[in-house]
C-alpha cells in the first residue's frame, strides 16, 4: 500500500512542451524509461524516452497536448504502458491504453501486462514447418503461409491489402479454432468501424480482439499500439495456449509514427528521412512473433510501399523479418484480377518438396514458369500479335491466361459489393485445377469460364448452362 503512495506523491513539473515532446522536472526520483506519466488531472499521458539529466526526462506525448503548460504538474503512474488480458477482451475493441471503443459495457475480470516484453528464447521456440491454409488459392499453391510465421502483403495504396486481411480473418475465424486480434496502426477510422461492423455480421467477433491507433492519433500513441495488440496475442499463446493470428496494418505506419517520434525527439535522421533506430525497432516488435511449444501466433502484415518503390528502406527492412511476401500489383488490379497478388514477384520460404511435398513443389514451379513465359511473350503480342506465335507459343499464353483467371476467387468480404458468393477453396481442389489447366483439359473453354471460380469443376457447370442457353436460344429463333 505504501508502495502505490510513494508511486502516486512522485510528482513532477513540465518545463518544456514542444508539440508532442514534454520535458518534466522531478525533485524526488527520476521515472525509469518508458514509464507512464499523467499531466493535466490524467488528461494527458505522456511515455519517458530519455533522461536529460538527474532531474529531467525527455517525454513523448500519446495523447494529443492542447491545454498543457509550463508548470503544470505531473504525476508518475509507477507502471509501463499496461494491456488488459484474458479471456473478457475477445469480440471487444480497444486502444493504446486498454480503453474500450465500441461503446460496450466496461471490462471486467482482466488482468494487466506491460507492453514491453522480451522475444520468446531460442529454446522455447518450435523447430517444426507447418503450413497455415488460407483458403485463397493463389496463395496457398504459390505462396504458403508458415503457422507461425510472419507474412507481408506489399502493395501500394488501393491494390487490395486491406480487404484481402478481412477475407484472412473471415476464413481463420470461421475455419480455424484459435483467436484472430487485428492491429489497425494510423489506418483510417472509417476502416475499423467497417471491420467491426462486417466481423459482427459474419459472426466471426467471438474469437476476435481489435486494437486501433488511428491516424489522426498523435505519433507516440501510432507507435505503442502494436506492441499493445501483440502483449494481448502473447496472453493467448503463453496462457491459454491457443493458436493466435495477428494481423496488422500497416506496418509502414508504424515505421513511419517511430520516425515521427525521432524527428520530434531531436535525433539525425537516417537514409530517406528515416529513424537511425529503424532496423533496432521494427525487430523489437516482430521478434516476439514465434512459433513456441504452447502455441503460435501467424502474423499478416500490410505494408504500404511508398511511390511502389520496394528499394524504400522500409520495404527492404520488413522484407528480412518475413517467412512469405505476398505483392500486390496494381496493373493485375487494373484488370481485374482479384485478389491482385503479382505470382512471379511474391515468394514463401515454405515452398520447397521437403515442406509442402515433392508433388505441389513441382506443380508451383511449372505454373510460375508458365507465366514467366507468358511475361516474356507479351511484348510479341503487342507488337505483331498472337497470331505470329509458334503453335506451343500460343498453347503457353493459353495455359497462363486461364491460370490467371482460375487464381481469381469471389471473396466473402466483398459479396455485398461484387454480388458474387464467397468461397473457401481446399488445397487438394487447387492444385488439382491447376494441374488439369496445365494438361490442357480446359482448352476448349473459354477464358473467362474459368474467371471468379471457387473449384475448377464449377467451369464445367457454367460452361455447360452457357451451352443450354445458346442452345435454348437458338431454339427460339429457329
Amino acid at each position: 500500500m505504501n508502495a502505490d503512495k510513494d508511486k502516486a506523491t512522485n510528482l513532477g513539473i513540465v518545463v518544456a512542451v514542444r508539440g508532442s515532446v514534454v520535458d518534466v522536472k522531478f525533485s524526488q526520483l527520476l521515472p525509469p524509461i518508458f514509464s507512464l506519466l499523467y499531466a493535466n488531472n490524467r488528461d494527458i499521458a505522456l511515455e519517458v524516452l530519455t533522461h536529460l539529466d538527474a532531474q529531467s526526462a525527455r517525454c513523448i506525448a500519446l495523447t494529443p497536448t492542447q491545454g498543457l503548460a509550463r508548470g503544470a504538474k505531473v504525476e508518475d503512474s509507477g507502471n509501463p504502458i499496461m494491456a488488459p488480458v484474458g479471456s473478457a477482451i475477445l469480440s471487444r475493441m480497444f486502444d493504446v491504453f486498454g480503453n474500450t471503443i465500441d461503446g460496450g459495457p466496461p471490462l471486467s475480470e482482466v488482468q494487466w501486462q506491460s507492453v514491453h516484453a522480451l522475444p520468446p528464447s531460442l529454446a522455447s521456440r518450435s523447430t517444426q514447418s507447418e503450413i497455415f491454409l488460407t483458403g485463397i488459392k493463389v496463395i496457398d499453391v504459390l505462396t504458403p503461409l508458415e503457422r507461425g510465421g510472419k507474412a507481408g502483403l506489399f502493395g501500394g495504396a488501393g491494390v487490395g491489402k486491406t480487404v484481402l486481411l478481412a477475407e484472412m480473418i473471415h476464413n481463420m475465424v470461421g475455419h480455424h479454432a484459435g483467436v484472430s486480434l487485428f492491429c489497425g496502426i494510423g489506418e483510417r477510422s472509417r476502416e475499423g468501424e467497417e471491420l467491426h461492423r462486417e466481423m459482427k455480421e459474419a459472426g466471426v467477433l467471438p474469437n476476435m480482439v481489435m486494437v486501433f491507433g488511428q491516424m489522426n492519433e498523435p505519433p507516440g500513441s501510432r507507435f505503442r499500439v502494436g506492441h499493445v495488440a501483440l502483449t494481448m496475442a502473447e496472453y493467448f499463446r503463453d496462457q491459454e495456449q491457443r493458436d493466435v493470428l495477428l494481423l496488422i496494418d500497416n506496418i509502414f505506419r508504424f515505421i513511419q509514427a517511430g520516425a515521427e517520434v525521432s524527428g520530434l525527439m531531436g535525433q539525425m535522421p537516417s537514409r530517406l528521412g528515416y529513424q537511425p533506430t529503424l532496423a533496432t525497432e521494427l525487430a523489437s516488435l516482430e521478434e516476439r512473433i514465434a512459433n513456441t511449444d504452447a502455441g503460435a501466433i501467424t502474423s499478416i502484415q500490410a505494408v504500404y510501399v511508398p511511390a511502389d518503390d520496394f528499394t524504400d528502406p522500409a520495404a527492404v527492412h520488413t522484407f528480412g523479418h518475413l517467412s512469405a511476401s505476398l505483392v500486390l500489383s496494381r496493373k493485375r488490379a487494373s484488370e481485374g484480377l482479384y485478389p491482385a497478388i503479382d505470382p512471379l514477384a511474391s515468394n514463401s520460404k515454405m515452398a520447397t518438396p521437403g515442406i509442402v511435398g515433392e508433388r505441389h513443389y513441382q506443380l508451383a514451379q511449372q505454373i510460375r514458369s508458365t507465366l514467366a513465359q507468358y511475361a516474356e511473350l507479351k511484348d510479341i503480342i503487342a507488337m505483331l500479335g498472337l497470331e505470329q506465335l509458334s503453335k506451343d507459343d500460343r498453347n503457353v499464353v493459353g495455359r497462363a491466361r486461364r491460370l490467371e483467371r482460375f487464381f481469381t476467387q469471389p471473396f466473402f468480404t466483398t459479396e455485398q459489393f461484387t454480388g458474387m458468393t464467397g468461397v473457401l477453396v481446399s488445397l487438394e481442389d487447387a492444385l488439382s485445377g491447376c494441374e488439369r489447366i496445365l494438361a490442357d483439359e480446359f482448352n476448349e473453354f473459354p477464358e473467362q469460364a474459368l474467371y471468379m471460380i471457387g473449384a475448377i469443376d464449377e467451369a464445367k457447370i457454367d460452361q455447360e448452362e452457357s451451352q443450354a442457353e445458346a442452345a435454348s436460344t437458338k431454339d427460339d429463333d429457329s
